[in-house]
């Protein structure tokens, strides 16, 4: 058996009242299309064919090589939606799994399930479907005397009693590729002027086939977004996924309720997620943290046993046995290495700290490079910025920074020497020295160990 997949994301969503696609709306964290994908990736060989219309450009440089694409010029329906993707298709597969890219919540295991059950029956469609008390627009499921599928139809063409059916149509459905083509040009126009995809399964039950529905048992997997009301009720639904997923993996997550964890995060064994915590991008946490409470980390990599309370990270990296806070902001390109400590209302941007390094409150390190077991005293400022450029800073190993220290950049720091409270730091200081004044001198050198 070949199957194929084709995800329609050609609609233009005009109830989202947006200048975004709908299909690129992010949903905790990514875009919706992203799941529909992620959702058949491990069920076909070949990349799926997204069937595009309404902002196909930016879908396409969203979504990229991860699928081949398909135009509708037309918005003339969600048949004819599939009817353009068949020149793809039409040798390469037998079997074909139609999905929609609004509908983010439909899980992989489903649309296994339905492929199953399709590929069990000799139907030439298989569905799927729910029964619930809310419509959602969805159509209604009209099944025979004897229970069996007879018909879709949609919510906007049903009578009152068809509206009064419980069963809906969630638009996932599995189909021999041979007869869905053919089916397609058999398609009636609706009173809309459009070509419905769920006509064609009347047209099966109208062939004698007997069609049958994967009866959803969480609906919450049906849950189409047509607006941005929708889109704030699957962010719940996938978030507590999310966060379920992270805590039967070995995570302790202290309040799920409101810990906020996108798709594509990663996060070792042991870790306590406090609550208010915001992870988000590609971040990566390593085993056996404490992360928060009222911390938000960015598309950055934490190691193990690091202890982050209430601070900001944005693009950077922090290695084993760090800790830090509160209120402390890593900017892009910082990089604390292993057991560095930060104070209260840190801010690190473009540098490395090595080892062991301390800096205490109130200090503001940027474009510098610091050797190891250094001492950062409180209110330490790297004046780095000139009006025109930044210029880097360089500090060695076991340098013992006074409190309220300025180091006019560029300036570098030899290992083992000494500033004093409030020095400015003008000029290069050689190493094993002691600096102190406005502008700051060197006054003596200093003894190394063992002298």
């Amino acid at each position: 058996m070949t199957l194929a997949s084709i995800i329609l994301a050609a609609g233009a969503g005009t109830r989202m009242r947006s200048k975004l696609p709908k299909v690129l709306h992010p949903l905790a964290g990514k875009p919706l299309i992203w799941f529909s994908l992620n959702a058949v990736r491990n069920l076909v060989a070949q990349p799926p064919v997204v069937v595009v219309g309404h902002g196909a450009e930016a879908v396409k440089n969203e979504v990229g090589d991860a699928a081949v694409y398909a135009f509708q010029a037309e918005q003339l329906g969600t048949g004819h939606a599939v009817m353009v993707a068949q020149p793809l298709l039409e040798t390469s597969a037998d079997k074909i799994l139609v999905t929609f890219a609004d509908m983010p919540l439909l899980r992989e295991e489903t649309l296994r399930q339905l492929v199953d059950l399709h590929t069990s029956s000799n139907s030439p469609v298989t569905m799927t479907s729910f029964i619930g008390e809310e419509a959602r627009g969805f159509g209604r499921v009209i099944r025979d005397a004897q229970g069996h599928v007879a018909a879709i139809v949609e919510q906007a063409d049903a009578t009152a009693e068809q509206l009064a059916v419980r069963e809906y149509n969630v638009s996932a459905y599995c189909f021999e590729a041979k007869w869905l083509w053919s089916a397609l040009e058999r398609i009636p126009v609706s009173p809309k002027g459009e070509y419905y995809l769920t006509d064609v399964v009347g047209l099966a039950v109208a062939e004698g086939f007997s069609v049958q529905s994967l009866v959803m048992e969480d609906p919450d997997e049906a849950i189409g977004l047509n607006n941005r009301i929708h889109l704030a009720e699957a962010e719940k639904i996938m978030r507590k996924r999310i966060n379920e997923n992270w805590m039967l993996s070995g995570v302790t997550i202290l309040d799920p309720e409101h810990t906020y964890i996108e798709a594509g995060v990663q996060i070792g064994q042991d870790t306590v997620i406090l609550p208010n915590t915001y992870l988000r991008g590609d971040t990566v946490i390593g085993e056996d943290c404490q992360i928060g409470p009222d911390t938000i980390i960015s598309d950055s990599t934490i190691g193990n046993h690091v202890h982050l309370l209430a601070s900001v990270l944005e693009k950077a990296e922090v290695r084993d046995r760090v800790t830090m806070g509160p209120y402390c902001h890593l900017r892009k390109g910082a990089v604390l290495d292993e057991d560095v400590h930060l104070g209260n209302f840190g801010e690190v941007k473009e540098s490395y700290l090595g080892a062991g390094t301390r800096m205490g409150h109130f200090s503001y390190i940027g474009d510098a490079k610091i050797g190891k077991n250094v001492n950062i005293g409180a209110g330490t400022i790297t004046c780095n910025y000139d009006g025109k450029v930044k210029n880097p800073t360089e500090i060695g190993d076991e340098v013992f920074i006074g409190s309220d220290t300025m180091l006019v950049a560029p300036v570098k720091i030899g290992d083992r020497s000494i500033t004093g409270a409030g020095a400015v730091v003008t000029r290069d200081i050689p190493e094993d020295s002691l600096a102190i004044g406005v502008p700051a001198k060197v006054i003596r050198k200093l003894k190394k160990k063992g002298e």
